[in-house]
């Protein structure tokens, strides 16, 4: 039972996802036998001493392509995607580490190839996902433009959100998610303090997380295993970083507890004159990462958290979309 945990853990799985993907293991390996045995059998007429030595290799040989088939009835294939993708890796190489370096002024500087493979971004949010669908729709939006622009298709490297993480079973981000066809993978607090679900998102081949209107604290295990930098992959592929955005100014109206119309209701009671937004990296507290991006607006008299709340939403929706494609893309 320890063990079965400990692998629960490193894959960062629920236990139904766990006997689904041991299911598609064992059915996976019985298929490719099969094959190979009804295969050789085509060539060799009787198993002899040619058709044993043989038959390891084209076993080897089909397995990986028998366990993706099952995957896809079973629900795993994102999952075995990524497992077969670090197995191929390790066993027959990758490329050389990417060198990076970061700066607290919004500037990442990833020295990679340039190619068109697109930078990965997970969003996670909790409820109606209004950040969400504006960053999904401004990278849509981006791709479309750089392709259909004047000339070739730029060879500038493609952000895209493929993956919504979400802790509400009917949150609104669920259906932007639907809409737009993006996968979606629904977590729960126990497992998420534990794990992080680090390997569910490696499998996703995620690079970068942006956290919009996500309620939960975020455990030191995956602010670990996604600190800018830190290599994500055998093939030398490394994190972009985690980052928040927060409706207020930091340091103040910040910490445990202060989100969303807390943050507005604070904000209104202390007689501010001004408020805004903060985008900033994560680590392991509340809202005390390094500052990358704020813009402010002015709080008139009269006005009440509700009317806040919307002036704060209009800066995040102007600014949150373009300083993630700065940070990405410099």
């Amino acid at each position: 039972m320890k063990g079965i945990n400990k692998l629960q853990a490193k894959w960062g799985v629920g236990p139904a996802k766990f006997w689904l993907i041991i299911l598609t293991f064992a059915l996976g390996g019985s298929l490719s036998g099969r094959l190979c045995s009804y295969l050789l059998k085509l060539v060799f007429l009787e198993k002899n001493l040619v058709f044993w030595l043989i038959y390891p290799l084209f076993l080897t040989i089909l397995w990986p392509f028998s366990v993706l088939f099952v995957s896809f009835f079973t629900g795993q294939f994102s999952f075995f995607k990524g497992y077969l993708g670090r197995v191929g890796v390790k066993l027959f190489g990758g490329a050389a580490a990417v060198s990076t370096e970061s700066s607290l002024n919004t500037k990442i500087d990833f020295s990679k190839k340039e190619d068109s493979t697109p930078i990965h971004v997970a969003i996670f949010a909790s409820g109606a996902g209004s950040n969400a669908r504006k960053i999904i729709e401004y990278f849509e939006n981006q791709a479309v433009s750089e392709f259909v622009g004047a000339g070739a298709p730029s060879k500038k490297t493609p952000i895209k959100v493929s993956l919504i993480v979400c802790n509400v079973p009917n949150a609104g981000v669920l259906e932007i998610a639907k809409e737009k066809g993006i996968p979606t993978l629904l977590i729960n607090k126990a497992e998420f303090a534990a794990t992080g679900y680090v390997e569910s998102l490696k499998n996703a081949d995620i690079h970068f997380i942006v956290l919009a209107g996500f309620l939960w604290k975020v455990p030191e295990v995956l602010v670990e295993a996604y600190q800018a930098g830190v290599k994500i992959d055998a093939a030398g592929n490394v994190s972009r970083g985690i980052i928040n955005i927060h409706p207020a100014l930091l340091p103040n109206y910040g910490g445990k507890g202060m989100y969303g119309s807390r943050v507005h209701e604070a904000i209104i009671a202390a007689g501010e004159t001004k408020s805004g937004i903060t985008i900033h990296w994560v680590d392991a507290h509340y809202d005390e990462g390094d500052i990358i991006f704020q813009a402010d607006c002015v709080i008139e008299a009269g006005d009440t958290p509700e009317i806040l709340a919307q002036k704060i939403h209009a800066l995040e929706h102007a600014h949150f979309a373009p300083t993630i494609e700065k940070l990405l893309l410099g």
